[in-house]
């Protein structure tokens, strides 16, 4: 079963809130530093502690730092990063997550990223809270992470800048994730941009079908009056997703554009994508005067509207959008993994009444195996296929076989 990760953010979250949290849910301390210890960086100690946040119990990690941290830059942060004996995909998450931080800092100062400067967000403590938590989902096993909607804070700083932050507010918008209203008018800062930074590049905004296993709670460093200030992760396993046939009603959002660069469509509809949307698509158009434009369609919940809309509107040139609703109907179809020859495969199975299944694999797994085996991807595809079918013929017949690892599935 595939292990995921809900992050409940109901006060917010910072990126020690979150290693907190996976410290709580099982995360050992111990593993984590030795983890970090492949960073080449000195001068700082990880702890942990139990504490009390509104009347609730949770686990506070710290990262104390001894001396003066100097500005870093992205290509800093990455020789860093790079410099360890981190897994690959750890190391490239963890860059993701300061490529993002660093370009919503730029566009909150009116900089070049490659001459920004990361000051805080730069420092030892945020380093190790970025590679902790990229690596505490990975030794917690955790395949695919989600998050609840975002707690920003409000209020202003001590020096009197406004809450959120520019470069939290950067980062949120940049995917349309969803947020609560504030509950008070002075909350102060509840989610950080380090905070902002993982969960948007690491997370999809939706509460996942899973089976809960275990829940960690993470503290902030203060205790709210009113509230306990705690961030909470579930760990469980997805559940199976059969859908049976049947109809549903959705929304249809459309804008028609002939004034953008391509590069900034393809944007949208990937961050369109990460925020939730069952299918973003685009059509060629002729518009007026001839010009060439494209039509940009967007399926999603009905309780995405406002912000599928406002995404649209502030990340395009589109003056308005067209709403309408659609009926869908689905056949029932399943994931389903199982060990090929090749290695773990993935196949989607289309069922219809008094009909064989239909099976189609699925193309990011095949190139995978492709890449490993050293096999056309074709030849990979027939395999897959061929030995799906002898699974599923197998598994129908009641006989032993490798075990079905039903995978979620994002509406399209």
């Amino acid at each position: 079963m595939t292990k995921v990760a809900y992050l409940d953010c109901p006060s917010g979250a910072s990126g020690d809130m979150i290693l907190a949290a996976l410290v709580d849910a099982g995360l050992p301390l111990a593993a984590l530093r030795r983890e970090l210890a492949s960073l080449p960086l000195r001068g700082y100690r990880l702890y942990a502690r139990r504490v009390h946040r509104g009347g609730l119990t949770a686990t506070q990690v710290r990262v104390a730092v001894s001396g003066r941290q100097p500005a870093r830059t992205l290509a800093d942060i990455t020789a860093i990063v790079d410099g360890s004996s981190l897994p690959v995909p750890d190391r490239e998450k963890g860059i993701a997550i300061f490529r993002r931080l660093v370009e919503a800092e730029a566009k909150a100062h009116g900089q070049q990223p490659d001459q920004t400067h990361l000051h805080e967000v730069g420092g030892v403590d945020a380093i190790v809270d970025v590679m902790g938590a990229v690596a505490g989902f990975r030794l917690l096993g955790v395949e695919e992470v989600f998050a609840s909607p975002l707690a920003l804070g409000s209020g202003a700083t001590r020096a009197g800048l406004p809450l959120p932050a520019p470069a939290t507010l950067a980062l949120v918008s940049g995917v349309g994730a969803p947020v609560q209203p504030p509950r008070s008018p002075d909350e102060g800062e509840l989610l950080t941009p380090t905070g902002a930074a993982i969960i948007t590049t690491l997370a999809r905004f939706q509460r996942p079908l899973m089976l809960v296993e275990s829940v960690g709670s993470g503290a902030g460093a203060r205790d709210i009056p009113g509230w306990p200030n705690v961030l909470r992760v579930w760990l469980g396993t997805a559940a199976a997703m059969i859908e049976p046939e049947g109809e549903q009603t959705m929304l249809q959002v459309e804008t028609n554009v002939d004034d953008m660069n391509p590069e900034i469509v393809a944007y949208v509809q990937e961050r369109l994508l990460a925020a939730g949307a069952a299918d973003v698509w685009l059509t060629p158009v002729q518009m007026k005067k001839g010009r060439p434009g494209v039509m940009l369609s967007v399926l999603c919940p009905h309780e995405a509207e406002d912000r599928v809309v406002a995404f649209l509107l502030r990340e395009t040139s589109t003056l308005g959008v067209r709403l309408r609703d659609v009926r869908r109907r689905e056949a029932e179809r399943e994931v389903v993994e199982f060990e090929s020859s090749l290695g773990l495969a993935q196949v989607k199975v289309k069922r219809l009444p008094d009909e064989l299944p239909r099976l189609a694999p699925e193309y990011e797994v095949c190139r995978h195996l492709a890449e490993t085996s050293g096999k056309p991807l074709a030849e990979v595809y027939r395999i897959v296929q061929a030995e799906a079918q002898a699974y599923l013929a197998a598994r129908a017949a009641g006989g032993r076989g490798v075990t079905r690892r039903p995978t979620p599935r994002r509406r399209r």
